[in-house]
C-alpha cells in the first residue's frame, strides 16, 4: 500500500468540494488531501437566481470557506497562479505546491469585458455582486423593458438564463407591476437548452412563452452601449432595454491556459469517463472542461451537477490508485437540474447525455413539490459541506 500522498484540489466550487470531501473520507490521515481556494466564502451560486428577486440574503446562501477544515481538508487560501501539470505542481502565495495526484477544478472565467459595453451596461447575475445589484435594480423600475441576454456559449447552468427570465417575470407579476413591463430574453443559443434535444427545448420554450415573455434565439451580442440602453447583434438587430440581466462569456482560468492545458475547445480536454487529462495523475473536472458528445457533435453542458458526478468518480479512482480497494469508477453522462419557473413552481429535467444516438432527457412539468425539493437541496448542500 502507498504511504503518505498528497491529492492536491484546485478550485471550491460544487466539484472541488465533492472531491475534497469524498478523498478525506476515503483515504486515512497519512494522505494529505489539499484544497486550494481564493475566496474566503463559498456561495451556493444556483440561489444566486432567488437573492436576485429578494428571496435570499448573501448570507443565507454563503458559508465560510474555513470550516472545511474542520472536515480534516487542508485548506491554502489563495489563487493559483500558475500550474505544472507534468510535475503536478502548482504556484499559490508565491509558493510551490506538490502533489502526486492534482484535481483541477477551477471552473470558468466570467469575462464580461469580452463584450465592449456590457459590464457597465448591466447586472451579471453569475456573481454575487452582480446579482445583488439586480436584486436593487429592479425596484428602480416601474414600467419598461427588461431584457435577460446570454451573451456568448458555453456558459454554465444551462437552465439559469431562463429561470432568471421567468423569476424576473414573476417578481414584477407579484408587485403589480407586469402591465407595465415588458420582458425579453435574447440568446446565441438556438433555443432552450439545445443539447437537451428538441423536445426539451420546444418544451421549455413554450413554459416561458406561456408567460408573455419574448424569446430571441440566435442573437449573438455584438456591443452594449450603457447611454443609450441599447444592445447591438451581429445579424443587425437591436434591443432596447431598461433593465438589462445578463450572462457574461465564459472562458478558462488564465493560470489553466498558460499552463496549454486547453485544447481546441478553448477547454481542457479529457478522458469522457475518467476525466484524467493527458498528463497522469492529473484530473479535471465541471466548468473547465471540454467533452464533445460525438453523437450530436456538441459539448456536455456546464453544469454543477456533472461537476458532482465526475468529482466523486475521481476522488474514487485515486482512492483506489491508493489503497488498492474497489472497482475502477466511471461517469456516465448522467445528470439533472430543477428549473425555477416563478410562483413557488419547479420543473425538473433528467436524463443520459451519454446516450446514443443522442441525449435522453425528460423534462417534468413545473409543480410546487419540485420548488420545494430545490429548496431542501440548498438546506441540505450547505448543512452537508459545511
Amino acid at each position: 500500500m502507498a504511504q503518505g500522498k498528497t491529492v492536491v484540489v484546485l478550485g471550491g466550487g460544487v466539484g472541488g468540494i465533492v472531491a475534497a470531501h469524498r478523498l478525506r473520507k476515503g483515504l486515512a490521515r497519512e494522505h494529505r488531501v489539499i484544497l486550494v481556494e481564493r475566496e474566503t466564502s463559498h456561495v451556493f451560486s444556483p440561489s444566486l437566481l432567488w437573492l436576485m428577486i429578494g428571496e435570499r440574503t448573501p448570507e443565507s446562501i454563503s458559508r465560510p470557506t474555513a470550516r472545511l477544515v474542520r472536515r480534516g481538508i487542508e485548506l491554502v487560501q489563495g489563487a493559483a497562479e500558475s500550474i505544472d501539470p507534468t510535475a503536478r505542481k502548482v504556484r499559490v502565495n508565491g509558493s510551490e505546491i506538490s502533489g502526486d495526484y492534482l484535481v483541477i477544478a477551477l471552473g470558468a472565467e466570467l469575462a464580461p469585458e469580452l463584450v465592449p459595453g456590457l459590464a457597465a451596461g448591466g447586472h451579471n447575475f453569475y456573481a454575487l455582486a452582480g446579482a445583488e445589484a439586480l436584486r436593487d435594480a429592479r425596484l428602480t423600475v416601474s414600467r419598461g423593458r427588461i431584457v435577460v441576454l446570454v451573451a456568448a456559449m458555453p456558459f454554465k447552468c444551462p437552465a439559469a438564463p431562463n429561470e432568471a427570465a421567468m423569476l424576473l417575470e414573476y417578481d414584477f407579476r407579484r408587485r403589480g407591476l407586469r402591465s407595465r413591463i415588458e420582458v425579453d430574453l435574447y440568446t446565441v443559443e438556438p433555443g432552450p437548452m439545445p443539447v437537451a434535444g428538441p423536445q426539451v427545448s420546444a418544451a421549455l420554450r413554450a413554459m416561458i412563452e406561456a408567460k408573455g415573455i419574448g424569446y430571441h434565439p440566435e442573437h449573438a451580442v455584438r456591443a452594449v452601449d450603457p447611454g443609450k440602453r441599447e444592445i447591438a447583434f451581429a445579424n443587425g438587430a437591436t434591443a432596447r432595454y431598461d433593465l438589462l440581466a445578463y450572462v457574461p462569456p465564459h472562458r478558462a482560468p488564465l493560470p489553466v491556459r498558460e499552463a496549454g492545458l486547453c485544447g481546441e475547445s478553448g477547454w481542457v480536454p479529457v478522458d469522457r469517463e475518467t476525466l484524467e487529462t493527458r498528463h497522469p495523475g492529473v484530473y479535471a473536472i465541471g466548468d473547465v472542461t471540454g467533452i464533445m458528445l460525438t453523437s450530436i457533435g456538441k459539448p456536455l453542458p456546464k453544469a454543477g451537477v456533472f461537476a458532482h458526478y465526475e468529482a466523486e468518480v475521481v476522488a474514487d479512482n485515486i482512492i483506489r490508485a491508493i489503497t488498492g480497494r474497489g472497482g475502477p469508477a466511471r461517469f456516465t453522462g448522467e445528470g439533472e437540474c430543477f428549473i425555477e419557473t416563478g410562483d413557488g413552481r419547479a420543473g425538473f429535467g433528467r436524463g443520459n447525455f451519454y446516450a446514443e444516438p443522442a441525449p435522453q432527457v425528460r423534462l417534468r412539468p413545473p409543480s410546487m413539490m419540485l420548488h420545494l425539493g430545490k429548496v431542501w437541496y440548498e438546506k441540505y448542500w450547505l448543512f452537508r459541506r459545511f
